[in-house]
């Protein structure tokens, strides 16, 4: 009867599906959204367009960029692989900020929206500073040097340095934010219990899109920045982006806008600072002791359950249930406030995050190698015969474009074949579960730096002792295995943390995984400091202290991250291993749940 009277309201106000209203998403003028007119593939369309043009422009700078503050700024080679490490590392930790701003003000369409414009309006000001020599240092030969070994090129410094850094962080600033609202707001045109394999099969195309835009980047825009001037390579970076702001707008009238929830920030804090308070007190035996347990007889069998977003109580970090520890009084219990009495979904919402940052860690050394893919790898391929015909030399940046160029052929094959195959096995939707995904990807990483570093040492054994050039090709395997490995371990690592039961963290959970970036290439800037000067002593410099890849040993530096790869792949397994566990019991029970309240909502 209850649910009769429900669905008798819903048409009264003109909503023509029941399930959308429960999932509280609107329209772009704030109304119930209508299944029927908005959300799905065809909404999703607009955000991987823009995801598209969005990466096309931000990869044909960063793959680059370490060139241009080489040739153009004047920087030394280990100053330069950190500017862009960090750089690189910058838009991602900002990824934080832009999950936050859109899970808790205002919403992933207008934060898209905004900071677009301020990702474009940088690389108009790149660009500009690119064609305008008193912007500049003056150009000269960067290889030369003085007797005692000064460099004779004037390294960019006071306004000119300033202008760069202020374009070069508008551009980290606005593609941070703009980066994990994509993926959600994609993510987000789909009912994740009715749609969930149309999601999955999102995710694969999101990262399809990725590749087509790298592809691009690499390839075309590389080349127009070498052959036609940084200047006009920055500008076209800026036109790509124009055109992804151009299709996000187009989308406004289909898509399903989930309303921002206020600080997604207080929930969390107030389990903290509860648990913390009531440290002193004993947790009851009986977990329905607890405060906000939920039991079949006071949940509303009308409303679904991935409306009501009811979490159910779990035995791991039993610390945090203190939070929901009653304070008696006699007989009558205190009014307390929500800073020292929470509801067991807030207190399981919290262990959830706290469960997935072991899984987040162990991407940290995977993106770490990806930062060498873009700085050292490229200038490794500077040092070789980059000549294809007689007449075209290959863009050493053009190098990570091999392996999206297998991607865009092995992406659509993977979601096609592979995943309906592997589905009638693990009966999974996704083919294979997010955390399987993760650890392929992980151990396949390893392999990119043991053939990094064999490649390095013959380009460098033929260079000295032979004094021969050998083709840039010799280092392309090393991009291979690497694009295989990360369309197992990013999609994956995308796709685990967006299907996490946290409501109105989406966007937020999505900038977590890029947050995995930005540590592995600040890490990655951490150990080439460190390596230097560990390896350095008074006669020689360290491993990567010089201009001259001929006189540093790159190669010795990627058997260590080769290792670390390896012992990192086996920390995963330990944890994986763990939160599959505490998952299944979890998931056991919320499953019994589940189907208590199907069974009460068909009596009724």
């Amino acid at each position: 009867m209850n649910k009769q009277m429900e669905m008798e309201r819903g048409r009264e106000k003109g909503d023509n599906n029941i399930c959308e209203a429960e999932t509280n998403s609107v329209d772009w003028r704030g109304r119930p959204s209508n299944s029927i007119k908005h959300g799905g593939m065809k909404a999703a369309a607009f955000v991987l367009g823009l995801q598209g043009f969005e990466i096309m422009g931000i990869a044909a700078v960063g793959n680059n960029l370490i060139t241009y503050v080489i040739n153009e700024m004047h920087f030394s080679l280990s100053e330069s692989a950190n500017i862009v490490t960090n750089f690189i590392g910058t838009i991602f930790i900002l990824s934080l900020l832009g999950g936050y701003l859109s899970d808790s003000y205002l919403g992933s369409f207008w934060t898209l929206l905004i900071f677009a414009f301020v990702e474009l309006s940088g690389f108009i000001l790149l660009s500009v500073q690119a064609h305008l020599p008193q912007l500049k240092p003056p150009k000269c030969n960067n290889m030369l040097s003085t007797d005692n070994g000064d460099q004779l090129c004037e390294e960019a410094k006071g306004l000119k340095a300033l202008i760069f850094f202020v374009a070069l962080y508008l551009v980290a600033l606005g593609s941070g934010c703009v980066k994990p609202n994509m993926i959600s707001h994609g993510a987000d045109q789909f009912n994740h219990q009715k749609q969930s394999k149309q999601l999955s099969r999102y995710f694969n195309a999101a990262y399809f899109a990725f590749s087509m835009g790298e592809l691009i980047a690499l390839t075309l825009l590389v080349w127009v920045q070498t052959h036609s001037g940084m200047d006009v390579g920055f500008g076209v970076s800026a036109a790509a982006m124009a055109l992804g702001l151009i299709t996000l707008v187009a989308g406004t009238l289909f898509y399903r806008n989930k309303p921002p929830q206020g600080s997604i920030f207080t929930p969390i804090a107030q389990v903290l600072v509860a648990a913390f308070l009531n440290r002193k007190h004993i947790s009851p035996s009986d977990a329905r002791m607890l405060h906000g347990t939920h039991t079949i007889k006071n949940v509303n069998p009308t409303l679904s359950h991935d409306n009501m977003g009811i979490l159910l109580h779990t035995s791991r970090f039993r610390f945090l249930d203190k939070a929901c520890i009653k304070v008696q009084d006699g007989n009558n219990t205190k009014e307390i406030s929500r800073w020292r009495l929470c509801t067991i979904t807030q207190v399981e919402q919290v262990k959830i995050l706290i469960s997935v940052i072991p899984i987040f860690a162990c991407t940290i050394i995977f993106n770490t190698i990806l930062a060498q893919l873009q700085t050292f790898s490229v200038q490794q391929g500077s040092a070789m015969n980059t000549k294809l015909t007689k007449n075209f030399h290959i863009p050493p940046a053009s190098l990570q474009s091999i392996p999206y160029i297998l991607l865009i052929f092995i992406v659509p094959l993977y979601d096609t074949f592979f995943v309906p195959f592997a589905r009638k096995f693990t009966g999974h939707d996704s083919g294979i579960t997010p955390l399987q995904r993760i650890g392929l990807g992980l151990f396949i990483a390893t392999f990119s730096m043991v053939s990094a570093a064999l490649m390095e040492n013959k380009r460098r054994i033929s260079a000295v002792n032979e004094n021969k050039t050998i083709s840039i090709f010799w280092i392309t395997p090393q991009f291979l295995i690497f694009g295989l490995s990360e369309m197992f371990t990013a999609v994956g690592l995308i796709e685990f943390f967006y299907k996490q039961s946290l409501k109105g963290m989406q966007s937020f959970l999505t900038a977590i995984t890029y947050c995995s970036y930005s540590f592995g290439f600040y890490l990655s800037s951490v150990l080439v400091s460190l390596v230097n000067k560990i390896t350095s002593n008074s006669s020689h410099g360290g491993w990567l202290s010089d201009n001259n890849l001929n006189k540093d040993r790159l190669d010795l530096f990627y058997w260590l991250l080769a290792v670390l790869s390896f012992l990192n792949f086996f920390n995963y397994l330990f944890w994986a291993t763990w939160y599959s566990k505490n998952q299944t019991t979890s998931a056991t029970i919320q499953q019994d749940f589940n189907s208590k309240v199907v069974g009460d909502d068909s009596i009724a």
